[in-house]
């Protein structure tokens, strides 16, 4: 009986594990799902300035105008707690091809250099907290907030920096590609 040599089994395990490692480990599925868009404004958020217990003399802070909440302060932060953020796609990315005059601004802003991803909110009963999903026309986001009018497995609610853009987006159906 002959037994392999080292060199093989060395060989045959690096390429075991670079067919692993590059064979998508992670699960891309696609589902369409109804998409809405939301800001951080106090009329998509409910929240307001001031609190009546100071007869609305302290307008620099927050509070939560509805909801079982209602009073608390109001920071902002997802249900993650992390802060909301729209995506962009980087200077390195399809987009600075199909949008050249972009470059100039993306070369001049490091902080436009790298891709970030949005943040989504969804049924975590789902999609738990760091799923990873893309949805057409908004770009890649991760799952880290949850809304009370986000229920079941076919709804999304984006996260958009002005309530004009999120208006503009409304409500649409699209199939998202998610990474599990």
């Amino acid at each position: 009986m002959q037994f392999p040599r080292y060199g093989e089994i060395c060989g045959l395990i690096l390429l075991l594990s670079t067919l692993f490692l590059f064979s998508g480990c992670a699960t891309r599925t696609t589902r369409m799902m109804e998409t809405t868009a939301y800001c951080g404004c106090g009329q998509c958020c409910s929240w307001e300035r001031g609190s009546w217990r100071y007869l609305k003399l302290d307008f620099w802070n927050r509070y939560v105008s509805a909801g079982k909440r209602k009073g608390a302060p109001y920071t902002g932060k997802t249900a993650a707690n992390t802060d909301p953020v729209e995506p962009h796609p980087g200077l390195f990315s399809s987009d600075s091809l199909v949008h050249p005059w972009v470059i100039p601004f993306r070369i001049v802003f490091p902080w436009l250099w790298m891709q970030r991803d949005g943040t989504i909110a969804a049924d975590t009963e789902y999609y738990p907290f760091g799923t990873r999903m893309y949805v057409p026309g908004y770009g890649w986001g991760v799952v880290s907030d949850r809304g009370s009018a986000i229920k079941g497995p076919d709804r999304l609610d984006l996260y958009f920096d002005s309530h004009s853009d999120a208006l503009e987006w409304g409500r649409q159906r699209l199939e998202v590609e998610f990474v599990q």
